[in-house]
């Protein structure tokens, strides 16, 4: 398998009275990530059957990437802002993209 973007998958369940506090907080984490130069993509998905589902899906250019990005001052805020909004503690996989090739990003 040749280097390609990383792609990570957070799942997160949150309190029900915790869902757009979490929302918004997530919200702004995304806005900023996708201004790092190592992100190309870091989406924001909200689970339609059960408002206290929530995946990230964050897709990084290199090794490093994941590194520099939790050392973002956003990510930081974001972190201690959602600690105690959660349910359960988050749960994230890796992959490796296959489709689209990488350029298409």
């Amino acid at each position: 398998m040749s280097e390609s973007l990383l792609v990570v998958e957070v799942s997160v369940h949150v309190k029900p009275d915790a869902v757009e506090a979490f929302r918004a907080a997530t919200l702004a984490n995304a806005r900023a990530s996708v201004r790092e130069p190592g992100i190309a993509r870091f989406d924001l998905l909200h689970d339609r059957d059960d408002p206290t589902r929530f995946v990230l899906i964050e897709v990084y250019r290199t090794s490093e990437a994941p590194a520099a990005h939790k050392a973002a001052a956003h990510y930081a805020a974001w972190r201690d802002a959602v600690a105690d909004l959660m349910a359960e503690p988050r749960v994230s996989r890796k992959f490796v993209n296959v489709f689209p090739e990488d350029g298409g990003w």
